[in-house]
């Protein structure tokens, strides 16, 4: 890895020069142009396929303009971080002082694991500054706009129990999905989700070159990628609401650096869905309301729902490893890898709602046998002090998650031999608390009242509870 200190005086600016788009036959083609001073050129792109001519005219082209622009500058942080470059000049575009602001807080809050990887010192003096060129910012139009749901879908449990709650409604949705894997095309298919809107981003490839040659990699925050880019698909696809995913177990802080609490969720938290809200009705689009479904409820939850949608259990996949290419050079395999910290943790919550034989053909093996997961184990359930960087629940449901998994074994075979981790924790956490069954009741039954659900959501997600 080449040392911070080289890179930032070799690259002492990283400037967004302008985006270009266009209608093709596919739909609307984005382009961006960044430079790396002094001289590399990064050309990222993006299609949003079957987007119109006849919807960007409704619209407006500001609108559209605008729309890009921001998508533009939340692209531009996978690639600023290359050399963390002292200045970010923006020519692409205005920003005010409250939107330099908000993007500086935005680039050092969500790259907080990044950071801490790459052991960077991101509270230096003059770590960075952002500026901009153009003395005016890009005006947009009020949009009418119908109140359709789009609902960005992954290959996961999350999305899928979203999407199946919310078409039981008669609400029109309009599902989004972004470089769709398999899984996800499935879910969407078997969800009966018709005319689906599928967007397909392409890095540079010269981000993975200059990764190779020890240049910064690591962790971005790419829900708020996925955040302006859903405004945008909104605003062209008539849709008021934006529905994603994201629940309860996604503020809780990963570890801390630096002073600072360092959460791999950062971009799915309440507080940035909060941010991102104020910001989009002010620089956006005030018409249309970004906001999780989830939010009232924790990962557990959720899994005890999901286990009621049996249909989804044989195609949804939440384990990350099977999508990772590890900057080009491994091929995804797009299964369960069942010895990751997000496949342990996707199993124990949803090991006490679902058959055995049913959740052991789901992830390929009992994962409580397995016991090379002693060790995340201990990282999930709080024995160790760092929690595990990936998208999984709190420690608290962790182990509750644990708790109940033993009961049911118990119940199954009440004197017989418990698999590997199950034996564990008995015998090592088990004790430890008098409180279990009211802990578990608690945390089941629970609605987190920090949540901003517009209006007449809350009655549609409350009975699943």
């Amino acid at each position: 890895m080449i040392p911070l200190s080289t890179l930032r005086e070799k690259h002492p600016q990283f400037i967004y020069e302008k985006y270009d788009w266009n209608i093709s036959s596919k739909g609307l083609e984005i382009i961006f142009n960044f430079r790396l001073l002094p001289d590399i050129k990064f050309q990222p792109k993006i299609l949003i396929e079957n987007a119109s001519l006849a919807q960007i005219e409704k619209i407006g082209k500001e609108t559209l303009d605008n729309l890009v622009f921001n998508l533009g500058l939340a692209e531009m942080i996978s690639y600023w971080k290359t050399a963390c470059s002292p200045e970010i000049m923006i020519n692409a575009g205005a920003l005010d002082a409250e939107q330099k602001k908000w993007w500086q807080w935005l680039i050092i809050n969500g790259l907080g694991q990044f950071f801490y990887e790459n052991k960077i010192n991101f509270n230096g003096p003059g770590f960075l500054k952002i500026t901009s060129t153009k003395p005016t910012g890009l005006k947009f139009s009020n949009l009418k706009i119908s109140e359709k749901i789009l609902v960005p879908m992954g290959g996961g449990k999350d999305s899928a129990a979203t999407l199946e709650i919310l078409k039981r409604t008669e609400k029109d949705l309009t599902c989004f999905a972004l470089n769709p894997t398999k899984n996800t095309e499935e879910i969407i298919r078997t969800a009966g989700c018709e005319n689906p809107v599928f967007a397909r981003r392409q890095i540079d490839p010269k981000l993975i070159e200059l990764n190779q040659k020890g240049y910064f990699n690591g962790h971005t925050p790419f829900s708020a990628y996925l955040a302006f880019l859903t405004t945008l698909t909104a605003a062209l696809f008539d849709c008021r609401y934006i529905a994603v995913s994201n629940e309860a177990s996604s503020n809780e802080a990963t570890l801390k650096y630096l002073d600072k609490n360092i959460n791999h969720q950062w971009s799915k938290t309440f507080s940035f869905e909060k941010s991102f809200k104020k910001y989009s009705q002010k620089y956006l689009a005030k018409q249309i309301e970004y906001f999780s479904f989830l939010r009232p409820l924790y990962e557990i939850q959720i899994a005890r729902i999901f286990a009621n949608f049996e249909k989804y259990h044989p195609i949804f996949i939440s384990c990350n490893e099977a999508y990772k290419t590890y900057s080009g050079t491994k091929t995804p395999t797009g299964t369960w890898c069942a010895n990751c910290s997000k496949c342990l943790f996707a199993f124990i919550i949803l090991y006490p709602f679902i058959d055995k034989k049913e959740i052991i053909k789901i992830f390929g093996q009992n994962l409580f046998e397995n016991k090379n997961l002693l060790e995340t184990t201990k990282e999930l359930i709080g024995e160790k002090p760092i929690k595990p960087l990936e998208c999984i629940g709190t420690r608290q449901e962790s182990n509750i998650s644990f708790y109940l998994s033993l009961v049911k074994a118990r119940q199954e075979s009440p004197s017989g031999n418990l698999p590997f981790l199950l034996d564990y924790f008995e015998k090592n956490i088990l004790p430890k608390k008098k409180n279990w069954p009211k802990e578990a009741e608690k945390i089941l039954n629970s609605w987190n009242r920090q949540n901003s659900l517009p209006k007449g959501f809350n009655k549609i997600l409350k009975p699943y509870l």
